[in-house]
């Protein structure tokens, strides 16, 4: 189980929403993204009672050029990559 949304706000702002199996480092994960895409995160809500969620709006600091679909797309990989190093 594995899902990613992103909504494009005002501005240069996103609304992001993600949930996934329960993992040890997954929020690392997501915010290790965010700083490699030069997003600030405004606010964020996060639970991993019995699976990972997190809904956050996040803000483009220079880039005006960042979309849904690139968004979307750098977030997947990151989890992908995180469940992927979980299994060695």
């Amino acid at each position: 189980m594995r899902e990613v949304k992103v909504e494009k706000l005002i501005g240069t702002k996103f609304l992001v929403k993600v949930t996934c199996k329960k993992g040890k480092d997954v929020l690392v994960s997501i915010l290790e993204a965010f700083e490699d895409m030069k997003l600030i995160v405004v606010q964020a809500r996060v639970t991993s009672r019995y699976f990972f969620g997190m809904e956050a709006i996040v803000e483009a600091g220079n880039e005006d050029t960042l979309d849904v679909r690139a968004l979307t797309r750098a977030l997947q990989m990151a989890i992908q990559k995180q469940s992927f190093e979980k299994l060695k």
